[in-house]
């Protein structure tokens, strides 16, 4: 019985990711790619801190936890992980570059083809019996699935913009109701061993790991001089993980037996990161009270960006003036 359940769930977890990437594509804009690639440093400090600070969080904590095998190939897996879409709602709510942060979810997911394997392949080296237990082919499937939706989706954006509006609304449909069939179906499947991911060391990593991400890409983005509203985009960008790409990297490419309740894993992590986006958002929220922002001011960075390029015109065209 269990075991058409189980391909249904796959199936639906695969659906979820592609929906999911096809969306993200339909919010992308070519136009600001190109004033990010211009102008990078927002967007390499947060690639920096995605892959640097979310890894060795996800390893010292399964060190430090001393966690068996498969959870620590599970915790890493989720560490490993590029930005996820939830990042942009949450950049949002705290009153957050928009723009940045939908191009730093596009670019960390393409990074991720690459630099995923070869963190995991790093960090896996640090633990006994998780050399061999790392199923790359699966993860390289699955990142590879990534990214052809989500070319389709910026595709869609720029030859069809009032399409990509149907297909946005009509995809979140979907991955609403997908997303609730397959929790039922998940938790009736591993129903006598969902005791795993509600240790106490499954919880306090999946309740520290969104925390620390939140802090220190906040703490390395002011470090590195960036405006507030770039800050608090990476920030959050570097707490939020692609729970969808990595519920089917575990669901997929793990077998069953193996793998247990530790998929459910990515579900625990989204629980206690939109709680602490919460707290975080509440915090904002006081301060702004305490300290409205200056009327008028925009530090947006693809506005600093366009304003430095204005000027940049106006000088050459006043030099061109004086020389002819």
């Amino acid at each position: 019985m269990k075991g058409p359940i189980n391909k249904t769930v796959n199936i639906l977890t695969v659906l979820n990711l592609f929906i999911t990437m096809i969306s993200l594509g339909c919010t992308m804009e070519i136009f600001k790619i190109k004033a990010y690639l211009f102008k990078p440093k927002g967007v390499a400090i947060a690639l920096l801190s995605q892959f640097c600070i979310m890894p060795i969080t996800a390893f010292s904590l399964a060190k430090i936890l001393q966690m068996e095998p498969i959870k620590a190939v599970t915790v890493l897996i989720c560490g490993c992980c590029p930005g996820g879409t939830l990042s942009n709602i949450f950049s949002l709510v705290v009153k957050g570059d928009m723009n940045l942060s939908i191009v730093m979810t596009t670019c960390s997911n393409i990074a991720a083809l690459g630099l995923m394997p070869l963190l995991l392949y790093i960090f896996s080296q640090g633990f006994t019996g998780l050399e061999n237990a790392v199923p790359y082919a699966g993860i390289l499937t699955a990142l590879a699935f990534t990214l052809v939706p989500c070319a389709f989706g910026i595709a869609i954006n720029h030859f069809k913009p009032n399409t990509a509006v149907t297909v946005k609304k009509v995809g979140l449909s979907i991955l609403i109701i997908s997303s609730i069939i397959i929790c039922i179906l998940s938790f009736y499947i591993v129903s006598n061993v969902i005791w795993m991911i509600l240790m106490p060391d499954a919880l306090i990593a999946a309740s520290l790991m969104p925390l620390i991400g939140f802090t220190l890409g906040y703490v390395m983005s002011v470090l590195c001089r960036l405006s507030p509203q770039c800050s608090r985009t990476i920030s959050m960008e570097t707490g939020c993980q692609n729970i969808q790409l990595c519920v089917t990297i575990l669901k997929v490419a793990f077998p069953l037996e193996v793998i247990g309740a530790m998929f459910l894993f990515p579900l625990l992590y989204i629980t206690f990161q939109c709680a602490e986006v919460f707290l975080f958002a509440l915090g904002f929220k006081c301060y702004q009270r305490v300290k409205p922002p200056a009327d008028g001011k925009c530090d947006s960075c693809l506005h600093v960006f366009l304003q430095q390029s204005s000027k940049g015109s106006e000088q050459m065209h006043s030099l061109h003036t004086v020389m002819f």
